[in-house]
């Protein structure tokens, strides 16, 4: 498996392309200068309303964004040590085949003979 490059070391090179600071964007796209100091240490996840802003700012998609964080949670979440061994274990699933219901004896013989024994009534 390829290693995730994280959505912190992206974001930081997006600053450094740009020659942008952390307060420089905090103030444009309207986010808190903690918030971007802790997207920037990796302490911030890039949530929907981030990666919208930030696809807005910097002329991309949403979509990347949130594909960069997504991506980088499934490397790290598959080498969780306590996560491994019960990935492991678990079998994959496989299809079973659809149960058909069975039709009561008396309703299927009057299904065949084309009678109705709905709604009758003894005499």
């Amino acid at each position: 498996m390829a290693k995730e490059q994280s959505p912190s070391a992206v974001f930081k090179s997006y600053l450094a392309e740009y020659n942008l600071t952390a307060s420089r964007v905090a103030a444009d796209i309207k986010l808190s200068q903690s918030s971007i100091r802790l997207l920037i240490g990796g302490k911030l996840k890039i949530s929907v309303p981030i990666a919208l802003r930030l696809a807005k700012y910097f002329g991309n998609k949403a979509e990347y964004w949130v594909g960069l964080q997504t991506a980088y949670e499934l490397a790290e979440s598959a080498k969780d040590p306590k996560l491994v061994p019960i990935l492991k274990a678990i079998p994959k699933a496989k299809k079973l085949e659809p149960k058909t219901p069975k039709a009561p004896a008396g309703k299927a013989k009057a299904a065949k003979s084309g009678r109705r024994t709905a709604g009758r009534t003894a005499k």
